[in-house]
């Protein structure tokens, strides 16, 4: 997907612009533009991924090492929260407004909070005594609503006794 939008900015001949497009599945023939240069600039700046020219003159994304290390911690169907040798105690809270439009990805965006042990707060407001902030980008890109989500950490919460109660087992 990234090496197909890079491609399609640098090509300058129009017949491998088509080709290109031709090759791209269908479903990411829908994504933005704008925000798949986004996300290649942000991989980029995050040195995860780096240009190469081709001898025919394509420029090819690969991934550094840095960015396959990413690449292999994490399986969205295997991911967990590491837990630390000690609490460092700040709670890391994740709110999102997603639009009903993305509606099954809020769904499974939610499903998964839950799955990785996160405490509801409300329907659109998460908290977790562990850092996973790279956790919740990686979940949040994969669902495609990196966008709408947002990851804080906290030192003073309100009814935190009622947090503490939750995450007993782990603290």
């Amino acid at each position: 997907m990234i090496a197909a939008g890079l491609s399609l900015g640098l090509h300058r001949s129009p017949q491998q612009y088509f080709k290109i497009i031709g090759d791209i599945p269908k479903e990411w023939r829908k994504m933005k533009k704008s925000y798949l240069r986004d996300c290649i600039r942000e991989f980029y700046n995050d040195k995860l991924i780096d240009f190469k020219e081709n001898p025919n003159g394509a420029c090819q994304i690969i991934l550094t090492e840095k960015g396959k290390k990413k690449v292999i911690a994490f399986d969205l169907d295997n991911i967990v929260i590491k837990k630390p040798a000690f609490w460092d105690k700040k709670w890391r809270v994740v709110t999102f407004d997603i639009p009903e439009s993305k509606r099954p990805a809020r769904n499974a965006l939610r499903q998964k909070l839950n799955d990785l042990g996160f405490y509801s707060l409300q329907k659109s407001v998460f908290v977790h005594p562990y850092n996973c902030l790279d956790e919740i980008e990686f979940i949040a890109e994969i669902f495609q609503v990196r966008s709408y989500v947002r990851f804080f950490e906290a030192i003073k919460v309100t009814n935190e006794s009622e947090l503490k109660l939750h995450f007993e087992n782990i603290l």
